[in-house]
């Protein structure tokens, strides 16, 4: 059983609602729409840039399959402790100063409304960010050169890659082999079911291995799925 659509509220169905939630949408026309959106613009050539670089330099080695193993392995951690500790951070007053990073604030919206195009995507100060941090920290730990662009073509395409999972989930196009659906099943519930739950995008791997992947009946419907627990301002 899949969780509740929601289709009436965010367009699906109707003729005139955005692109990417209008009935039939193929992947080329989710393509066309992703695009659409400035994050993507940035990571996918930034990805390709690093991906044509590692292969410019050439001189492979085995370990040059060893790190692109490693950063996969970790992707679904990394993914799963940032939304648990950074999108879901709840605000905080520190010594007068109230603590309410954008990424938490900006997540919150999304789950107000998960149908927002513009929501939908990490925003491009986190993005620029993100780059910065992952060329950063591949060439501290890999101090070969080679072996540094090989962790950052593996990392920038790990992230362009969940980008495009997230924004696909949350568009009208269907599930139609098994990995996928079972991403857009156990993020649909996260949404709409009980927002403690199915913390991973691309891949349940660490729901399941840290304990959040319970099958449907077994949480109940949570009140704050749309709100986090926060009331806003």
């Amino acid at each position: 059983m899949t969780p509740r659509s929601h289709a009436s509220p965010s367009g699906r169905g109707r003729a005139d609602a955005p692109g990417w939630l209008r009935p039939g949408l193929s992947l080329s026309g989710a393509a066309r729409e992703f695009f659409r959106h400035p994050s993507p613009k940035v990571l996918v050539p930034a990805a390709a840039s690093a991906v044509a670089a590692r292969l410019a330099a050439g001189r492979w080695t085995r370990r040059d399959a060893v790190v692109p193993a490693a950063v996969l392995a970790a992707e679904p951690f990394v993914e799963w402790i940032v939304h648990v500790a950074v999108l879901h951070w709840k605000p905080k007053t520190v010594g007068g100063r109230r603590i309410d990073p954008q990424l938490a604030r900006k997540h919150r919206a999304h789950h107000r409304d998960p149908r927002d195009a513009g929501l939908v995507f990490v925003p491009m100060p986190a993005v620029a960010g993100a780059i910065a941090g992952l060329v950063g920290l591949n060439l501290a730990l890999l101090r070969d050169r080679r072996l540094a662009l090989t962790g950052i073509a593996t990392s920038l395409t790990a992230l362009a890659g969940y980008e495009w999972t997230h924004f696909l989930i949350h568009s009208s196009y269907r599930p139609r082999h098994a990995p996928y659906r079972i991403a857009w099943r156990s993020h649909r519930l996260h949404h709409f079911r009980n927002e403690r739950y199915w913390f991973g995008v691309v891949t349940p791997i660490s729901d399941r291995a840290l304990g959040t992947y319970p099958a449907k009946d077994d949480v109940p419907p949570s009140p704050t799925a749309r709100t986090l627990g926060v009331t806003e301002a």
